[in-house]
C-alpha cells in the first residue's frame, strides 16, 4: 500500500542574500495512514521547518513532498497544524465558535453541520461544559485541548503537531499526552508530531525519525512499539536513541 505521506530527499533553506540557512538536508521518510510518526532532534535541527514544508508553507529547494501521491505545493485543509503557543485561539470567540469558525471559513461544512461537528469534538476533548467559555478563562492545557479539537474537527488527512505540549508544566504535559493517545485510539487519525524530548517521542510515537543537529539530516528511524518499551518506561530504547542522536559521525577519512 502506498504511503499517505512521502518526503523524498528534501532540502529546506530560509533567509536571503548572504544569510541563507540550510534547515534540513536531503531528508526522506514516509508516513502510513493512522500512524503516529514523531520527528525527534535537538533544537535548531529543522524539525519545525520540515513540518511547515509538509503543511505547504515552505517549499523545498531540493526533493519533493507527496500527499496521497500528489505534490504538496500549498497549504490545504487536508493538513492542519497545532502549535505550542496558547494564543492560537481567537480571543473574542468562545470555544465552540473557535471551532465552528474554522469549519465554515474552510468551506467544508454548512453552519448547521459545523455546530454539530464542533460539539462532537469538544466532547472528545472533555470540554463540553466550557463550550461557551472564552479562551482567557481557560488554563494552558485546556486551550491546547481546544486547539486539538479544532484541528481534528477539520478531519484532515494528517494532523501536524509542532511541540504542542512544550510550554506546559510537566504534569499537564503528561496528561495531554495521555489524552492525545486516547483520542487516537478513538479515531485512529494520522499524526506527524515534532518534539525534542526523547521521553515524549517514545510515549507518543509508533515510529520515530531521528534528525542530526543543524542542518537536520536523517540519523536513524526507530520503531517505538517493540520489546524495548514493553516495560512501559522505555529506558532501554531511550538510552539507545540518546546514543544514536549524540554519537559523533564516523568520517570516511578517519
Amino acid at each position: 500500500m502506498a504511503p499517505l505521506l512521502a518526503v523524498e530527499g528534501v532540502t529546506l533553506r530560509y533567509g536571503t542574500g548572504a544569510h541563507v540557512v540550510t534547515a534540513t538536508e536531503r531528508v526522506s521518510f514516509t508516513v502510513s495512514r493512522s500512524e503516529r510518526f514523531v520527528i525527534l532532534g535537538p533544537s535548531g535541527c529543522g524539525k519545525s521547518t520540515l513540518l511547515k514544508a509538509v503543511a505547504g508553507f515552505v517549499s523545498p529547494v531540493e526533493g519533493r513532498i507527496l500527499l496521497n501521491g500528489s505534490p504538496v505545493e500549498r497549504p490545504g485543509p487536508d493538513r492542519v497544524v497545532v502549535f505550542q503557543e496558547f494564543d492560537q485561539l481567537l480571543p473574542w470567540k468562545t470555544v465552540k465558535e473557535n471551532i465552528t469558525f474554522a469549519l465554515t471559513a474552510s468551506g467544508r461544512v454548512s453552519a448547521r453541520d459545523a455546530e454539530a461537528q464542533a460539539r462532537r469534538y469538544i466532547e472528545k476533548v472533555r470540554l463540553t461544559e466550557f463550550a461557551d467559555s472564552f479562551p482567557h478563562t481557560l488554563s494552558g492545557g485546556m486551550k491546547q485541548r481546544v486547539a486539538i479539537a479544532r484541528a481534528m474537527a477539520m478531519e484532515p488527512a494528517i494532523l501536524l503537531m509542532d511541540e504542542p505540549f512544550a510550554a506546559l508544566d510537566a504534569l499537564t504535559r503528561t496528561r495531554m499526552q495521555e489524552e492525545l493517545l486516547q483520542l487516537w485510539q478513538d479515531t485512529r487519525f494520522t499524526i506527524v508530531f515534532v518534539t525534542h524530548s526523547i521521553a515524549e517521542a517514545i510515549r507518543v510515537g509508533t515510529r520515530i525519525l531521528l534528525l542530526s543537529a543543524h542542518p537536520g539530516r536523517v540519523k536513524a528511524e526507530v520503531d517505538s512499539t517493540g520489546e524495548d518499551v514493553a516495560d512501559g518506561n522505555g529506558q532501554l530504547l531511550s538510552s539507545r536513541i540518546h546514543e544514536m542522536l549524540f554519537a559523533e559521525p564516523i568520517h570516511a577519512d578517519a
